[in-house]
Order: structure tokens, then sequence, then C-alpha cells
């Protein structure tokens, strides 16, 4: 065989064994063991249903039910278009979803950290220098050029899983990034109706108290009336007087809360406070209630509610951390390589003599580290515990606020139909006291009591109305609805 021939098959060999060995080194890279725990979703018990469900048919006037809900546009329920204006504003500029954004984005750049780690590393360097040499005299100064540039370039090798654990739980914190924003999404709206069904109780509230006012007002007049011709006392008279007084009184009140409602839902969209005075100021009325509100079954609510799964994300993030810090166990191999040049003249920089280069594999291992390695383990197991437990809180604490959302849903509105019996039978009092008043047939006591437990019970039946369309409202957040 000749010498050429030789050499093909030295370089042949050359190739297959770089080759082999490359391949190798890849495969041990990819397949190499991840230490630390292996992520496993919670296994949680649901109960079986809702104890506030409409098992039967009932005579209220709107009940819950286990059909499947679809939550995505709840508001949309009340059919008030200016409650949905507001809603689909706020999820558009609402600041705190902004940060909740932010935060995201803040994630996705941690993930990106993450991954960098996987990749080999390489920094190029350069600089001139203009020498003197100090053994020169001040008739024959002696000066040198230095360039000098260079590549430098590491990659750890992540043969026990430390780097890929780092990016699982960065992909985990990602998740509950998305999850939060969506929690955020939940509350805002939530927030948005609710201020939205404050301020149009506040407005009905002072409808009620300028009706009444109006009732008493003409009650006084008749009561002044009969005194001026001697039928009446100045008792009466006084006490007429005082009940318009009372009334009257009430309604800066109610003017005080709706105008701060709408302060807070301006707010809520970004907006200054006073934005929204000319939109929201005349009156109107309660949003209509829907006469079923399907909640689904329990288990549903462990895929709904954003914050059990953020909840998830996070406990999966930090049983990855586990095996982050258990990586530091294990000896630590890197491949280097550096590549330099070095020239007086830059006409020989592309020389042999002005390159040096240098490559070989490179291995730490901390031997000793008086515990702290150990430690950090049992700090992050304590932390995954920790999440798990948050994760445990949560998902009781969703069950709760949905079964406290029912009950007081369907027990409002008992107290409503109670409320509206008792406007029914104080309005027939109050005209029959007033009848009998006017004829000389009772005292004005009568006529008194009567018209307070008129404007009572008003007030009180617009404020159970109100109540009812919280409740409702806290019933869809708590299901994670929108």
């Amino acid at each position: 065989m000749s010498e050429a021939e030789l050499m093909h098959t030295h370089d042949q060999r050359c190739y297959v064994s770089v080759s082999v060995a490359a391949v190798s080194l890849a495969v041990l890279i990819v397949n190499g063991c991840m230490v630390g725990p292996d992520y496993h979703p919670p296994i949680t018990t649901a109960p079986p249903e809702w104890v506030g469900v409409a098992k039967a048919p009932t005579t209220q006037p709107s009940v819950a039910t286990a059909q499947p809900a679809d939550l995505t546009k709840w508001w949309q329920q009340f059919n008030d278009p200016i409650l949905t204006e507001l809603v689909e504003e706020a999820v558009r500029t609402n600041l705190d979803l902004q940060i909740a954004e932010a935060n995201l984005r803040q994630a996705r750049a941690m993930r990106g950290i993450a991954v960098g780690g996987l990749w080999p590393g390489v920094t190029a360097s350069g600089s001139y220098q203009r020498l003197h040499d100090a053994a020169t005299t001040p008739d024959n100064q002696h000066w040198q050029d230095l360039y000098q540039a260079g590549l430098d370039a590491v990659w750890e090798l992540d043969l026990f899983g430390g780097l890929r654990r780092n990016v699982e739980s960065a992909n985990a914190n990602i998740q509950a990034a998305i999850e939060n924003i969506r929690d955020v999404q939940v509350s805002i709206i939530a927030e948005v109706a609710l201020n939205y069904i404050q301020l149009r109780g506040y407005q009905q509230e002072i409808v009620i108290a300028q009706n009444n006012l109006e009732a008493q007002k003409h009650t006084a007049d008749i009561t002044r009336k009969l005194f001026n011709v001697g039928f009446d006392s100045a008792l009466d008279v006084a006490e007429a007087d005082s009940n318009v007084a009372t009334t009257e009184s009430q309604i800066p009140v109610f003017e005080t809360a709706a105008q701060q409602s709408i302060y807070a839902l301006s707010v809520l969209l970004a907006r200054l406070p006073a934005e929204l005075l000319k939109q929201l100021s005349p009156t109107g009325n309660l949003p209509s209630i829907p006469a079923q509100v399907p909640v689904g079954l329990p288990s549903d609510l462990l895929r709904c509610r954003p914050d059990i799964r953020a909840a998830e994300a996070q406990l999966h993030a930090a049983a990855a951390q586990i095996g982050v810090a258990t990586a530091n166990l294990f000896p630590n191999f890197s491949l280097t390589g550096t590549m330099s040049w070095s020239t007086n003249l830059l006409s020989t920089w592309w020389t042999d003599v002005s390159r040096s280069y240098a490559f070989g594999p490179a291995v730490t291992w901390p031997i000793f580290q008086g515990g702290a390695i150990v430690s950090n383990i049992h700090l992050q197991e304590a932390l995954r515990d920790q999440a798990f437990i948050t994760y445990q809180k949560t998902v009781l604490a969703a069950f709760q606020d949905v079964e406290n959302a029912l009950i007081a849903f369907a027990k409002e509105q008992q107290h409503r139909k109670a409320l509206n019996d008792a406007v029914i039978a104080n309005r027939k009092a109050v005209d029959l006291s007033l009848q009998l008043y006017t004829e000389g047939q009772t005292d004005f006591l009568n006529v008194l009591n009567a018209q307070r437990s008129l404007y009572a019970s008003e007030d009180a039946l617009v404020q159970s109305e109100r109540s009812i369309a919280t409740d409702l409202i806290a019933l869809y957040k708590a299901l994670g609805g929108g």
C-alpha cells in the first residue's frame, strides 16, 4: 500500500473515531441521568356534588344547578350592555393585568437564561498595546506594538441533569405566570361587576329615599294644615318634620357611595377617577339575575380555577429545584478550548508563529463544603413541601368559596322574598294609616311608624337584590369564571 493510501486510511479512521466520540458524547448528554425526584401531579379528592345546588324543583326565582357550566363570559348573563362594555375594557387596560403580563415576560426570560446553560459558551477578546522598552535612552526611544486576540469556549456537560432540572423549573414558573394572569383576570372582572352592582344599588337606594321623602313631605304638609286649623298638635308637626329630615339626610350618604363606586370603576379601567362620571351617573336598574346558574361538578373546579393550576405549577417548579440542588453532589464535567493570536506585526497575524490553541476536558467535584450542599437539598425539599401544603390550602379554600357563595345566593333569595312581602304589607299600612289619620280615626304616631317601616323595608329590599347579584358574582368568581 502506498504512502498516500496509508494516509487516507489513517484519516478515515481518525474521522470515524471522532464521529463515534461525538455521537457517544451527544447520547450521553441527552440520555444522562437526571437526579432529584420526578414530578407527579398531586392526587386531590373532590366531593361528589355541591351541597348548595338545587336537587328538585324550587319556587326560588333563581337556582344553582349541577349542569355543565360555561363561565367564559359569565357577566353577559346579567344582560347589561354597560357592564359588558366595562368588563371588556378592563381586560384590555387594567394595570394589574399588565403587571401580571410583565411577570410572564420575566418568567420566559428566566427560562432563556436557564436554557442558555445547556449550550457552549464562547467568549471573544482582543487588545492592542503600545509598549515602551525601559532600557532605552532618551535619544534612542524604542517602542513596540502588541496585538492580541483570543476565543475561549466552555461547555458544561449536564450529565446529572442539574441544568435540565433548572429548565424544567423555569417551564413550570412560566405556567404559573400564565395562570396568575388568568387569576388576575378573574379577580378584575369580578371587581368590575361588583363595583357596578354596588353603583346601581346605591342609585336605587337614592330613588327609594327620594320617593319616600316626597311622601313624607306630603304627610308633613297635611299635618301642618291640620295643626293650623286646630285639629293636630305641634308635636305631630315636629315629628313629621323630623321624619322628613331623617330621610333627606340619607341621600347624600348614598350619593357619596355611588360616586366612589364610579371612581373605583374608573381606576379598574386604568382611567382617571372622574372620567366615567358622565357615563355612569344617570340612574340605572340593578341587572337581572338568570333563572338558572349552572355550576358543574366539584371535580371541574380543579381545572377551572387558575389559582389552583398556578399553585400546582409552583409545586412542580419547587420539586425540580431539588434536582438542581442534588446535582451539586456530583462531579461537574466540561469541555474547554482556547485559541489565541499574539504578534507585534499585523503582517504576521495569520502565521503559525502568532497562533496558539488548546482544548480538553475538565472536571470539578466539590469534595467538602461543610454540609452546605446537603443543607441546600433539605432547603429545596422544605420549599417543595411548603408548595404542596399551599396547593392543598388553595384547593380547600376554592371548595369553601363555592359553597359559601352557593349558600349565600340561595338564602339571600329567601331573605328577599320575605322583604318583598314586608314592602307590600307596609305600603298597605301607610295608605290605611294615612287615610284613618286624615279622617281623625287614629293618631299621627301610627302614620309615622308605617312610613318609617315602609322606607326601611324598601331600602332593605334593594340591598337584598344587590346582595343576590353580588353573591352570584362571588359564585362565578369562586368557580374560576372569566
